[in-house]
């Protein structure tokens, strides 16, 4: 089910941020353009609603969108063996042999003997996830749908409030996406914005700390955090995070590794990172 939104006091700011660079990027995003919780959405379709939708596949996947009111369902579709597992749920699936899933999902996907046609869920904005707890996750130019896919995930087991992404470098809502977030996709919000530093602005403005996680920052601890939101900021595997991305994070951090490894995959950190944040104290 999506989850809830929760009340919250603002928290004080005991740091000092830096300013934010006034080399900041110009925003093309329309005033006003978004609106309405996860559960009651009133912006764009995430996947760029074209109305035809996309095929999630994969049992948890499936069993996420058919669990989530807000998700728009066309077609639902199973192998009879693979039928039995959704016994419990009020839409039935029509039965098919599984070359025709093998035909309508993408290449090599596993889809466990099941399929949905959906549309994308639309997204949110920053103002509609302040009331939600848990950090929030924003990616800086991160492209690879699985690996956006395994980030979901680690952000609904760790309780994160919602992931940002920057629209166009980011991939639109996918079957492999939906799989690889083992149904975390329609848990866990997504925001997309078009200028990520003026995002990441507006989050310090809702009183978040921004941490950006990179090599060579100061150890990632937890309990220095202690009453204040988190935004928790990765970049892409090689490039890191840019430029203006750094400079409008409040600190950069970096994860403990202290065994031979250099770097993480953006999943793997982005998972150790939230730990850290939400471990018990």
């Amino acid at each position: 089910m999506a989850r809830r939104s929760s009340s919250r006091s603002a928290p004080d700011r005991s740091t000092a941020r830096p300013s934010p660079s006034p080399h900041a990027e110009q925003s093309a995003r329309p005033a006003g353009e978004r609106s309405g919780g996860r559960n009651a959405r009133s912006g764009r379709p995430s996947g760029g609603g074209s109305g035809s939708g996309y095929w999630i596949y994969g049992h948890h996947a499936v069993q996420a969108a058919l669990s989530n009111p807000e998700r728009v369902i066309h077609d639902f579709l199973a192998t009879r063996e693979a039928a039995a597992s959704f016994d419990t749920t009020s839409r039935k699936p029509q039965i098919v042999d599984r070359e025709r899933l093998d035909r309508l999902c993408e290449r090599d996907a596993v889809h466990q003997g099941v399929c949905l046609r959906v549309e994308p869920l639309e997204t949110l904005a920053i103002p509609d996830i302040v009331e939600r707890t848990g950090p929030v996750l924003v990616l800086d130019q991160v492209t690879d749908p699985r690996n956006i896919g395994a980030i979901l995930r680690s952000a609904a087991a760790f309780g994160a409030a919602a992931l940002l992404v920057q629209d166009r470098n980011a991939p639109q809502e996918s079957g492999a996406m939906a799989k690889a977030a083992s149904g975390a996709l329609d848990v866990v919000p997504i925001l997309r914005e078009v200028n990520l530093s003026r995002a990441l602005q507006a989050l310090q403005a809702e009183n978040f700390w921004v941490v950006g996680l990179d090599a060579g920052g100061t150890r990632l601890d937890g309990k220095s955090f202690a009453g204040r939101r988190v935004a928790l900021v990765l970049g892409a595997e090689g490039a890191g995070l840019r430029r203006l991305t750094r400079e409008t994070c409040d600190e950069i951090a970096s994860v403990y590794m202290p065994g031979d490894m250099e770097s993480l995959n953006v999943s793997n950190a982005a998972a150790v990172a939230l730990y850290e944040l939400v471990r018990p104290v």
